[in-house]
């Protein structure tokens, strides 16, 4: 696990979204460094907010507003990964801004404060931010619709310029039933690829409609909640107005699914 030197402060945070990984991603000896690097190149957050592809709950549901244990929802994984501890300080005011921004228009929000963060979560923030000492909110997705997870970030986009970062964590390709040979397959290959131009090019409406306008869109992703995060990030970075800001952070492949993360702003 590779810490950072002193990030940088101030300023409008970023708007991310990350492929988070299973639980052995601490193992691998690439990811983990890639995700220190790019927490130490960003502004240090008051606070993360974290839209999980492991979380739908309708409707929108608030977590870990207080340390809560961890939720290890994974099936087969060896002992010592149930035994990974994150805690983070839990986000009530936080939570309190959420809340006023999303009922203000309508959107009725819940609390489910026993819920502790998900891998989603504390998989990707554990080689970010080691220390555990930025609160966290988990917030869940009410939704798989592209355009409805759009508004949403739409709503959450002045929390960038309280000093929270958003953070969309879901998985660029995913459908672990089509990994059954070595290597990288061709549909997480295309669609990552694919995927890449369109964010590149800004073209949201293809993104909107990935399933359908990508090549491979419902091999790469058979059931959408590990690309639906992303469309959080979009949306709170449309409403700031630097959707054409997007990078790529982090590249390549993991197990054959595509580990593109991207930062707005």
């Amino acid at each position: 696990m590779t810490t950072s030197s002193a990030p940088r402060t101030g300023g409008r945070l970023p708007a991310l979204y990350l492929s988070h990984g299973a639980p052995p991603l601490a193992d691998d000896p690439v990811w983990p460094g890639e995700l220190a690097a790019w927490s130490a190149s960003l502004p240090r957050p008051k606070a993360v907010l974290v839209v999980s592809a492991h979380w739908e709950e309708a409707p929108l549901a608030l977590a870990a507003t207080a340390t809560v244990p961890l939720v290890y929802d994974f099936w087969g994984f060896p002992e010592r990964y149930y035994q990974v501890r994150y805690a983070a300080p839990g986000a009530p005011e936080l939570a309190e801004s959420v809340r006023k921004l999303l009922r203000a228009p309508g959107t009725p929000v819940q609390d489910v404060p026993d819920r502790g963060l998900d891998h989603g979560a504390y998989v990707p923030l554990a080689e970010m931010y080691p220390d555990a000492d930025v609160p966290v909110l988990q917030v869940s997705m009410p939704t798989l619709d592209p355009q409805r997870l759009m508004e949403i970030g739409r709503r959450l986009a002045p929390l960038r310029d309280e000093g929270v970062l958003i953070l969309g964590s879901g998985f660029f390709t995913h459908n672990l039933a089509a990994l059954r040979h070595a290597g990288v397959p061709a549909w997480s290959a295309e669609f990552d690829d694919w995927g890449r131009r369109a964010l590149d090019s800004g073209d949201v409406d293809a993104l909107l409609d990935f399933a359908h306008a990508a090549p491979a869109g419902q091999l790469a992703h058979p059931r959408t909640e590990h690309f639906a995060p992303l469309f959080v990030t979009m949306g709170a970075a449309e409403a700031a107005g630097d959707l054409d800001t997007q990078r790529s952070a982090i590249e390549g492949f993991w197990m054959g699914l595509a580990k593109r993360s991207v930062q707005f702003g």
